[in-house]
């Protein structure tokens, strides 16, 4: 069956530990895309390592460490990056081009869908899309942060079926396999808890923005948009192959869910949230086994001055995350409805949005 398949490239794996990019581990790396390509797959690539191609291409200058400094050199390496992999793919007859996003170009749900759409013109061309952050203007409001959470975000955006996230390390290790010789490769993860969280570890090089918890971040979003996901390190011989190929290579994360229609997509990997609500036992297993909507009877705390229609967290007790949703009521209105019955909303408003402080068709759980 041919397949979406996103891959994400971490700045270790295409500079090899170096300070500059590996024009021989890239030129291996768009050899193994374009074979998954020449069977038919559809093929995305979440691409690093601009920042550490501009500060090459100028010379390795001694500027300040600043969010400024790091745009120059994005602006400037994004150039060198896609010279280079339009270069190679081109050895192999595949054309690319090249998306750069910010999180503003999901959040607003008409731009999530042009931006959908214009990946889906690029793979119906069988152009393979280059995406990176477009570190050169994003500011700190409208960042994604890092290429792990992105290439998740993209993944959900394209519908994939597969998120490869290649780095520096064979996957995710029971202990810090740097420091600890008797460190076990997880080959499986089906559930992502405090205890799994706590095993995630930086970056080994310090080149990139994202370590293992960046990734396990990555992994709980993409899975829960029905996306399989694998963590293995790029340096693996034909890793992509042998990965689609469903070999044992990595960690792997299956899909917790089919795959999300476009408003729940949107959900998930849109806007951040703009505030957080807590709900009693009975809400969260409503919510998370019965597959009910929140109703404010279940409230029992409102965090935020979100409005109306924006996305929120749902939290139970331990604040443990149970789902994400839009909420159907402000939260100052959230706060006065908190607790009490929905035929007391009315008289406690003065009007009403309906029964549901966040009805389940707009709410995706979050939950294993």
């Amino acid at each position: 069956m041919h397949k979406r398949i996103v891959i994400k490239l971490g700045t270790s794996v295409l500079t090899g530990g170096s300070r500059q990019l590996d024009q021989s581990r890239m030129v291996e790396i768009a050899r193994q895309c374009a074979a998954l390509y020449a069977q038919g797959h559809d093929v995305v690539v979440c691409t690093s390592g601009a920042v550490a191609a501009g500060r090459a291409h100028l010379n390795f200058p001694n500027l300040p460490p600043t969010i400024i400094s790091k745009q120059l050199f994005a602006a400037v390496g994004q150039l060198q990056l896609m010279r280079v992999w339009e270069r190679l793919f081109d050895i192999y007859g595949v054309r690319v081009g090249q998306i750069l996003l910010t999180r503003n170009d999901v959040e607003n749900r008409q731009r999530f869908i042009n931006a959908r759409d214009t990946f889906t013109a690029l793979l119906e061309q069988r152009i393979v899309p280059m995406v990176n952050e477009n570190d050169a203007v994003a500011t700190e409001e409208i960042r994604v942060g890092d290429n792990d959470n992105l290439s998740a975000l993209v993944a959900t955006l394209v519908s994939a079926d597969l998120l490869i996230l290649l780095t520096d390390q064979p996957g995710l290790f029971t202990a810090d396999p740097r420091s600890n010789p008797g460190a076990q490769l997880i080959p499986e993860v089906r559930r992502i808890d405090g205890t799994l969280k706590s095993l995630a570890s930086g970056s080994v090089t310090g080149l990139g923005t994202g370590g293992m918890t960046t990734k396990l971040q990555a992994a709980n979003t993409a899975r829960h948009a029905g996306v399989d996901v694998v963590i293995a390190a790029g340096s693996e011989p034909d890793v992509m192959l042998r990965v689609v190929r469903g070999e044992t290579v990595g960690t792997r994360f299956p899909a917790l869910d089919t795959r999300l229609e476009s408003r729940k997509a949107w959900i998930l990997a849109g806007p951040k949230p703009a505030g957080k609500l807590l709900v009693d036992d009975g809400a969260a297993e409503a919510i998370r086994f019965k597959g009910r909507s929140l109703l404010p009877a279940g409230l029992r705390k409102v965090e935020g001055n979100f409005l109306r229609g924006d996305t929120i967290l749902i939290l139970d007790l331990e604040r443990n995350e149970l789902a994400r949703g839009i909420a159907s009521y402000t939260g100052a209105d959230l706060r006065k409805i908190a607790g009490c019955r929905s035929d007391d909303i009315e008289a406690r408003l003065g009007y009403t949005y309906g029964d549901v402080a966040v009805h389940r068709n707009d709410m995706i759980l979050l939950t294993d």
